[in-house]
């Protein structure tokens, strides 16, 4: 029943029964009805029952149906009210429907407008129509438009409702504040004319239109502070970033004129970054004398991918201090329009924001709305009415805000985080604004939006309307504002003079941070580190790794896998590759090192295989082992994924750039999938370190191996990492028995070394008992970049075959069901980087004086695997003695055949050409 039917026919009853639900949980009861059940007040704290209203005691019809209309039109403004705000700084027609924003839609007029009713909670007790109207336009139609009635909580509606209904949404600030809004727009604007007439054509992507932002952003930071926030990690895209690590992250104006005129040529070949994509950090003191620090994370041109990076980041920072929990840190993101509406990986990111594994406690994500995207105009870009439609999964409330009002900025940024602070969730900001100068300072936009760009020119900036405001309020006069910006004037000048007379910048800043004690650059520079563990503490961890609590109903098929588990680690049967994994991480574990692994099924293994959390098969209840190995082990947590790529593997390389001491896991559902991330992959795991000197010890488990499954289920795209892999920046490993992945996870968190680690890992293999390892080669070996045989009589051997993966296995039997003892095996495990496995290869051939032919097989087509990487490698190696030759399927299009039957005659013909 609705409150018009339920007062046109007088029903006492319906209201107490409302009332008796109310006593009984207050948060069952839709706020729509509290302001007729207590009369406009607020619900009594000790509850005693209520006078019904005295129109439902007296039947006054006429008043009753008069005040379900005035309901309705309180309803429909905060429902609606957005659509009617004033929030395009251009002044455009909007194609919002604003018809129940109407009094004359619900039936109200002139000869209602001085009669009394109640408010809804607008006010307190009753108030005139007028009156309600005024307050209503003020609150939800002036410069902040908010989309808060779709949240699914009622006591998040009613903190907003309260929090906007009580100041009109408008508050004028201090006069100490207002000065330093003043002061931030004469900033950004006169960095902006300075930069255009100092560097005329050189790309900036001002942020004239939008000046805003840096108010917000300056509020924010306030803000959060306030609320003893340690950092606030900021990602954004080009437009208006120059002006934001100037006055937000506090870059020197000499460092950024020396990014213009003066830097040193030599430190930026093949490296480096273009001005507008670096990040920059401080420490920052607020208005009010609280210190935080504050970053603004580096980001490529693919512009929304830094999105999840951040969530990752923040979240690690979080994971690293439970005493500080979400006010350890706060990521504060900012996008396109066009983007935040078009990019996938947006969508992607705000779907897992709330997820256990990945909720950063709320993000602030701020949209700079220039209302076009590079010429495309929204209603080409996008179907919804707004950009910020997709942010509807999460059911957040999203404040739009016309951005040529600093002052509502600022209210909205401070709402913002006091949101976030108390209820740990995302809040959208929409700020309506325009690019002046079109997509960057050389984009003649005029072709495109000729009508647009006239009203634009026409005009007046966001700060020449704050000066005048605040000249008109007598904050300050017109005196003081030119001083203040000839001031800037004069300090920019001598920041331009110092740059051009400084020497050269150099591409990197040193690492700092939790990174000082890690290195990059090559692999050689650092040694090896000794792998190994006891019998004894094997035994250990295996009693630990597959205990289960008293009452505990385990799956059956899970028994008898635990009872496998504990032979192995008690040594009397070799390893299968799911007992050495989980083994590596109690080991990593019990030496106090935190690991996180994510993916989609990771806790089970998409092969059914990893087994780390089990589930009671009558409760539902969840047992993880690996978390009760002791009170002084380090962290594990392992997340299933959501059905993501893109934005799962950005958000675990952010959270690696925080935890640089942890062991960090991407695993992909089949390692094909993995090309849904490229974006990631290509931009920043394999670049970061060249583009910004930002090392990540991300680990990639994708599985890889030709079983006649089809295109799709074969191939983890081996050539593509090979062909991004230079100056040592990943390491990738196609490996062939449970030691040796042993051996390289727990080598990955040993050595201070931080490089990205590919794993080709093991599908068929992982039950297949002649890759299985005896606990020896456990706690007795490490890591082996290349494996020899140790089958043949290496002066008997003619014929050697190089191999990577499980392709070995496969020559294997084909050998003994030959019988060539004239053939020797070797195995490379490390295809990079190269340079001690170049060592390694070279010491296994040298041990075969009188073969005669040297061939490299693999089971991708020739196109693909590591054929192309490893051919001019390996023929440079061995110089004259051999020319390699090329054994493995033709080169393809497509990955794999998808007919088993045809997968079975191509490996046939693979290894007869390998023997032939």
């Amino acid at each position: 029943m609705d409150a018009e039917a339920a007062l046109s026919i007088h029903n006492l009853a319906f209201f107490e029964a409302l009332y008796e639900a109310w006593e009984r949980d207050p948060s069952s009861v839709d706020p729509q009805w509290l302001p007729i059940l207590f009369e406009g007040h607020a619900p009594p704290v000790n509850p005693v029952r209520p006078a019904l209203s005295p129109e439902l005691l007296t039947g006054d019809a006429e008043q009753i149906a008069l005040q379900t209309r005035v309901d309705n039109l309180i309803e429909a403004h905060r429902l609606h009210g957005h659509h009617g705000a004033d929030i395009d700084p251009l002044s455009r027609p909007r194609r919002a429907d604003v018809t129940e924003l109407d009094p004359a839609h619900h039936g109200l007029s002139e000869a209602h407008y001085d009669r009394y009713f109640h408010t809804s909670g607008l006010v307190e007790g009753k108030a005139t129509l007028r009156e309600i109207i005024d307050r209503l336009r003020k609150t939800y139609c002036r410069h902040i438009g908010v989309e808060y009635w779709q949240l699914p909580n009622p006591a998040e509606r009613a903190w907003l409702q309260a929090r906007m209904e009580s100041c009109l949404n408008e508050v004028v600030p201090s006069h100490d504040e207002q000065l330093r809004l003043l002061a931030s727009l004469i900033n950004v604007d006169s960095v902006d004319h300075f930069l255009h007439s100092k560097f005329l054509g050189a790309k900036r992507f001002s942020i004239s239109g939008a000046e805003s932002i840096i108010p917000l952003l300056d509020c924010l930071i306030e803000g959060a502070a306030a609320h003893d926030v340690g950092e606030v990690i900021f990602g954004m895209a080009h437009r208006g970033r120059l002006n934001v690590l100037m006055n937000i992250l506090g870059k020197s104006p000499k460092e950024v004129f020396s990014e213009f005129s003066n830097t040193d040529a030599e430190s930026y070949i093949g490296a480096g970054d273009v001005k507008y994509h670096l990040g920059y950090h401080r420490y920052h003191t607020t208005a009010s004398g609280k210190e935080i620090y504050l970053a603004l994370a580096f980001n490529p041109s693919h512009l929304e991918a830094i999105t999840p990076v951040l969530q990752g980041r923040v979240r690690a920072r979080q994971d690293a201090q439970p005493k500080l929990g979400r006010a350890a840190s706060l990521a504060v993101t900012l996008h396109g329009d066009a983007a935040f509406a078009g990019q996938g990986v947006v969508s992607e990111t705000l779907n897992m924001a709330a997820l256990e594994g990945y909720d950063a406690g709320g993000v602030i994500r701020v949209v700079i709305n220039n209302q076009i995207g590079f010429t495309t105009d929204p209603r080409d870009s996008r179907s919804g009415l707004y950009a910020t439609d997709v942010a509807a999964v999460l059911g957040v409330p999203v404040f739009h805000v016309n951005g040529d009002d600093p002052e509502a900025a600022a209210l909205v940024a401070r709402i913002a985080v006091d949101w976030r602070a108390t209820f740990h969730r995302d809040v959208i900001i929409d700020v309506i604004c325009y690019r002046q100068f079109g997509h960057n300072e050389g984009d003649d936009p005029t072709f495109t939006q000729p009508k647009m760009y006239e009203i634009i020119k026409n005009h007046p900036s966001v700060r020449v309307q704050y000066e005048r405001r605040l000249t008109e309020r007598g904050t300050v006069t017109e005196a003081e504002c030119q001083r203040m910006s000839a001031q800037f004037e004069a300090e920019f000048e001598a920041a331009l003079d110092e740059a051009r007379a400084s020497h050269p910048k150099q591409a990197f800043a040193p690492m700092h941070g939790v990174w000082k004690q890690y290195l990059g650059g090559p692999e050689v520079e650092i040694e090896d580190v000794d792998t190994q563990i006891s019998p004894a503490q094997i035994r250990a961890y295996g009693e630990q790794m597959t205990v289960v609590p008293e009452g505990f109903n385990l799956h059956r098929k899970l028994g008898r896998l635990l009872d496998a588990s504990r032979k192995m680690t008690a040594g009397e049967t070799p390893f299968n590759w799911a007992t050495a994994e989980m083994l590596a991480y109690a080991s990593i574990l019990g030496e106090g090192t935190p690991v996180r692994i994510t993916g989609q099924d990771a806790q089970r293994g998409t092969f059914s295989h990893r087994h780390a959390v089990f589930t009671d098969t009558v409760t539902g209840d969840k047992w993880c082992p690996l978390q009760h190995l002791g009170e002084h082990t380090g962290r594990f947590s392992i997340y299933n994924s959501p059905l993501s790529e893109f934005s799962v593997l950005g958000f675990e390389f952010g959270y690696t750039l925080i935890t640089p001491d942890g062991l960090i896991i991407w695993e992909a559902q089949f390692g094909d999938f993995a090309n849904s991330a490229q974006v990631i992959i290509d931009q920043f795991l394999s670049s970061s370190e060249d583009k910004w000197n930002r090392l990540s010890g991300l680990t990639l488990l994708l599985p890889h191996g030709y079983e006649g499954q089809g295109p799709e289920h074969s191939s983890a795209r081996l050539e593509r990492f090979l062909q991004l892999c230079a100056e040592d920046n990943m390491q990738v490993c196609n490996l062939t028995t449970p030691a040796q992945l042993f051996h390289v996870l727990r080598r990955q968190i040993i050595r201070k070394w931080r490089k990205p680690l590919i794993l080709m890992s093991p599908k068929s293999l992982l039950r297949f008992r002649p890759s299985f390892s005896p606990i020896e080669a456990l706690t007795e070996r490490g890591f082996s970049r290349v494996i020899d045989d140790d089958k043949p009589d290496p002066a008997a051997v003619e014929l050697i075959l190089l191999s990577a993966g499980k392709v070995f296995y496969d020559l294997d039997q084909a050998r003994e069901e030959r019988g060539r003892e004239d053939v020797a095996l070797v195995r490379v495990e490390q295809l990079y980087p190269f340079t001690r496995t170049r060592e390694e290869i070279a010491a296994a051939l040298d041990r075969y004086p009188n073969a005669k032919r040297l061939r490299w097989v693999q089971e991708e087509p020739k196109n693909m695997g590591a054929w192309s990487f490893m051919q001019p490698r390996v023929q440079e190696l061995v110089g004259s003695r051999f020319t390699i030759e090329y054994v493995g399927r033709v080169g393809s299009a497509s990955p794999a055949t998808g007919s088993p039957d045809a997968h079975k005659v191509e490996l046939t013909r693979l290894l007869d050409a390998a023997f032939s």
